[in-house]
């Protein structure tokens, strides 16, 4: 017997969405499961390097994103000892070409909207705001997948499920309740401010990558350059509910004061009106992609530490490799649709393992102080902007 044509997403957020999109054009018809009421996309900015923008590109969201991405000239990559740039590794046009797709840095509700544009105007992609998933039942037919909207409950028949549901993936705690996140020790502090705010010479289009002891910061423009993001991860505990609360600004700025920081990254640090903490979960390396017919996306399955700007990168590549692996044909038994979900997550970890990996060590680096700090800047300078480029072609250069 054939199985429907459905497939059912748990999550809008940026993973789910362009899985959404990606698995539309196969053919496929999409429902999106959302709880919130509305798209309000949490955090910031964030960085899109060629590997992840030529995925929204192929999907043909190129128009929808231009005017409200920034193709950033170059990252900067300063260090606190010095109180300046150690070196300025190029980007813009020039490595856009290298690597044959852009890099953008983009506002995260920017982004979202640019998808749940597309979306919307996708005549085979229902997006259900307002619905949280509760369930999902095997049977000779495909999957019945269980969700609420306020106190009704409601069911769609499906040939596959994807939980691109998040870090607290409840999804994945239906699959695999063993696998739980965990807290890493250090929390990101978020905010934003007007570009016209800060001196010209402070709001170029580039990254810039502020390194010091047991803390870093990073700034980059958003919003057509019209504002500038602003992220500084400082060690800390979190003991309280859920992952995400308002800062004090005393307290980071305590934390970045003088000698250890210069007044250029403090500028920034104090024109930021307001400060939003996020304690930085993990998954643990090793979590099933896969169940039968039910699969894991993005963070659901690898959240993991900001340090190598691809969080999203990482999402936005697994629905990529996702709609490769599933097709209308792969649809026709729950057997094939279960294997092709398995090839999915085969294909995807050992990548996403490697920049785990590299995520968590230049976290490390980042934070170096003394001696090893020293050596840090000091390599850093002699390996030269094109080989520090270099070094991320196995990230950029990917391709589905």
């Amino acid at each position: 017997m054939a199985l429907p044509r459905t497939i059912v997403i748990a999550g809008a957020g940026i993973g789910g969405l362009t899985a959404a999109l990606a698995l539309a054009q196969r053919g496929f018809r999409i429902v999106v499961l959302e709880k919130a009421e509305r798209l309000e996309e949490v955090g910031a900015g964030l960085q899109l390097s060629p590997n992840a923008s030529r995925v929204l590109v192929e999907l043909g969201l190129t128009e929808r994103l231009k005017l409200r991405a920034v193709v950033p000239e170059a990252v900067s990559i300063m260090s606190a000892r010095v109180g300046g740039e150690l070196l300025r590794m190029p980007l813009g046009e020039a490595a856009s070409a290298r690597a044959g797709a852009p890099y953008w840095v983009v506002h995260r509700a920017d982004l979202q909207s640019a998808l749940a544009d597309a979306v919307a105007d996708h005549p085979d992609i229902d997006l259900k705001l307002g619905a949280t998933f509760e369930d999902v039942a095997p049977h000779a037919k495909g999957l019945t997948v269980v969700h609420r909207s306020g106190t009704i409950r409601r069911s769609d028949l499906a040939s596959a499920l994807i939980g691109a549901d998040g870090v607290w993936s409840t999804v994945r705690q239906q699959l695999f309740p063993e696998v739980q996140p965990r807290f890493s020790g250090l929390i990101a502090w978020r905010g934003t401010l007007d570009a016209n705010q800060l001196p010209r010479e402070y709001t170029a289009r580039r990254v810039q990558l502020w390194m010091g002891p047991n803390a870093h910061l990073v700034a980059y423009p958003i919003a057509g350059g019209r504002q500038i993001n602003v992220v500084a991860v400082l060690p800390g505990s979190w003991n309280r509910p859920g992952w995400s609360t308002s800062g004090d600004p005393a307290e980071v700025m305590e934390a970045f004061a003088p000698p250890r920081w210069p007044p250029t990254a403090r500028m920034m640090l104090a024109t930021v009106d307001s400060w939003r903490k996020w304690a930085l979960f993990g998954v643990p390396d090793g979590c099933p992609w896969s169940k039968g017919p039910i699969a894991l996306l993005g963070d659901a399955v690898h959240a993991m530490l900001p340090f190598a700007a691809q969080g999203a990168g990482m999402a936005i590549e697994d629905a990529a490799v996702l709609a490769q692996h599933l097709s209308l044909e792969a649809a026709e038994d729950a057997g094939s649709i279960a294997a092709a979900l398995k090839q999915y997550g085969l294909m995807r970890q050992a990548r996403v393992r490697k920049v785990q990996r590299t995520a968590r060590q230049q976290g490390r680096i980042y934070h170096l102080a003394g001696p090893l700090a020293i050596a840090r800047d000091l390599t850093i300078r002699a390996l030269g902007p094109q080989r520090m480029l270099a070094r991320q072609d196995w990230i950029y250069g990917w391709r589905p």
